[in-house]
């Protein structure tokens, strides 16, 4: 039997929300696996509240949260963690992005996990690890990255640091376990049993410093990389000019530097010894950065700047704003931007699967749960209830659902 994805026959058991652990988890979705998204009632997750919305959905949760099966459950009830015990032992992974402590408490640590499925992966995604002096505070994004030197880094120079608007940690913690997850998929199906994963957005964060570290570390202290606005401190010509309509990124290293040279028609700058080396470059970079801000200004439009640019083969790109990147049509020809469609809120457009796969090119057809819409196939079907018995949880208030009827959902 063919399969619909490279993941297909894999069950996870997500705890997660908000999201960095919803990242992992819809990325798994993407690639066949089978969701079981468990929602704390009466709200469920918190982004089911969260901008932009439209008939009481929104648009942040039906990106994060497509093709997942929404249970959920009262948690204050005993007969909740029974439920999750039993389906802890029917699923791969067990995927959860609570505060260190918090999955315990629920009766799912990793190890009454191991013990009761011992093939299973946990992965426990958190802001800063489950050991550690800080791992016991709670925290988002913007948390783990200040700690981890990376705001430190984003801003002018001698100036105020600035916060990236982008889910930027969230997002590559999510993939840093996705990787991890489907590491130890492949290690247990060679006999290797199941193991507990310990991610944190602080080690994703302190991992994308690709030069800060190592030249505090081999300078002994002597260089200090801090924000340098936009222009690299270490590295010329790399950053952000000026251009007529806006501003244009070049990046012009090793023998770039020659092309880059002879576009602008000032070859006499290759050997130019204010230029000719990368340090000489940095030590000159206002009067470099002035060269090239007028070259590009010299010419017809930014859109010609960066064509003869491109043509010498030279790293160049406009700056574009999401509005732009959105209707590119290279983002659209690969559907890094996509169109979906929901039961309620309609159409939406949002970030594309980014995971290619040569013999599975087609997005799967993939639908934005209710809360609690799966409490019925999954805790009564996988549980093998009677319908008495699944009954029986819902009148004990131990289940707990919201449907979103189209026809009020505007009311």
């Amino acid at each position: 039997m063919s399969q619909k994805h490279v993941l297909s026959g894999i069950k996870v058991l997500d705890f997660t929300q908000y999201l960095a652990g919803p990242t992992t988890t819809r990325l798994m979705a993407e690639m066949g696996a089978e969701i079981i998204k468990v929602e704390m009632a009466p709200m469920g997750d918190p982004t089911r509240g969260i901008a932009y919305l439209r008939n009481k959905r929104s648009a942040y949760y039906i990106q994060q949260n497509r093709g997942k099966k929404s249970i959920s459950l009262d948690m204050s009830k005993p007969e909740s963690k029974e439920i999750l015990l039993e389906l802890a032992k029917q699923v791969d992974v067990v995927m959860e992005n609570f505060s260190p402590g918090v999955i315990g408490r629920l009766g799912l640590d990793w190890e009454t996990v191991h013990k009761i499925n011992p093939n299973a992966i946990m992965c426990s995604l958190s802001a800063f690890g489950q050991t550690g002096p800080l791992s016991h505070l709670s925290g988002f994004d913007y948390i783990a990255q200040a700690y981890s030197g990376v705001t430190s880094m984003i801003g002018e120079p001698g100036g105020q640091a600035y916060l990236p608007m982008l889910g930027i940690g969230d997002v590559s913690t999510g993939v840093h376990a996705l990787a991890a997850i489907n590491g130890a998929l492949f290690h247990r199906e060679r006999g290797g049993g199941g193991q507990h994963l310990d991610i944190s957005l602080l080690d994703a964060y302190f991992h994308m410093h690709e030069m800060n570290v190592q030249m505090i570390s081999a300078s002994g202290g002597e260089i200090q990389p801090t924000r340098s606005g936009s222009h690299h401190f270490a590295v010329a010509p790399l950053g952000l000019y000026q251009g007529k309509d806006g501003y244009i990124v070049v990046i012009a290293l090793g023998k770039m530097w020659d092309s880059l040279c002879n576009a602008m028609g000032r070859a006499d700058m290759i050997e130019d010894p204010k230029f000719a080396t990368n340090d000489a470059r940095i030590e000159n970079k206002d009067e470099l950065i002035s060269i090239v801000e007028g070259w590009i200004q010299s010419q017809e439009s930014d859109a010609v700047a960066v064509k003869l640019l491109e043509d010498a083969r030279v790293p160049v790109a406009p700056m574009l704003s999401v509005a732009e990147a959105m209707a590119h049509p290279h983002l659209r020809e690969r559907r890094t931007i996509r169109e979906v469609s929901d039961r309620v809120f309609g159409t939406v457009e949002i970030p594309g699967m980014p995971l290619k796969f040569s013999q599975f090119p087609d997005d799967l057809d993939l639908d934005t749960p209710f809360l609690g819409e799966y409490n019925k196939e999954v805790i009564g079907g996988w549980l093998g209830m009677s319908d008495d018995e699944y009954q029986k949880l819902e009148d004990a208030g131990v289940l707990h659902s919201r449907p979103i009827r189209i026809a009020e959902a505007g009311e």
